[in-house]
């Protein structure tokens, strides 16, 4: 699956491949591109724990002066901040790996960050790289893009409605 090192001088955790392979492998990004009913599940699931969690720690900080609404909506208003930046990473990290797999050119560290090479891929490890870019990735970036503006325009309301209140 990685180029040989005769056509690569670049090293193997280095190349745009085994990044996008190594990324699509950790359990921190690998739930981002399940099919769409299992991303659904999972982020609802993320969000009912999450509520669970942080809803006994915004009643224990309110020190009982709030009433069961307003505890609700701060602890809903929280997760949504946590969601925001939980996608806010997913979308760096994907894009990350989507400007290197369509950049003609890969830059590397041979031993460390004084001596960085810029290697120029080859026509057909590019047209791979961008084919794996355009259709495999940029799918689940548009969703995670879409998921993290759902989050913020609900921060911001939720934020606003307890502003007025």
């Amino acid at each position: 699956m990685f180029a040989p090192k005769n056509v690569c001088p670049v090293p193997f955790d280095q190349q745009p491949l085994n990044e996008y392979l190594a990324l699509k492998k950790s359990c921190f990004f690998a739930w981002s591109i399940l099919s769409l009913n299992k991303y659904i599940n999972t982020v609802l699931s993320i969000f009912v724990l999450l509520l669970t969690v942080i809803m006994p720690i915004v009643w224990i900080l309110s020190y009982n002066k709030m009433t069961l609404w307003y505890v609700l909506s701060y602890s809903i208003l929280s997760v949504d901040l946590i969601f925001v930046l939980l996608f806010t990473r997913l979308y760096l990290g994907w894009s990350y790996i989507v400007k290197r797999l369509l950049s003609a050119t890969v830059f590397y560290e041979e031993s460390g960050w004084y001596d960085g090479q810029i290697w120029i891929k080859t026509a057909d490890i590019l047209t791979k790289d961008r084919l794996i870019g355009l259709y495999q990735i940029n799918p689940y970036i548009t969703r995670i893009k879409y998921s993290l503006f759902f989050c913020i325009f609900f921060f911001l309301l939720e934020g606003i409605i307890l502003y007025l209140i």
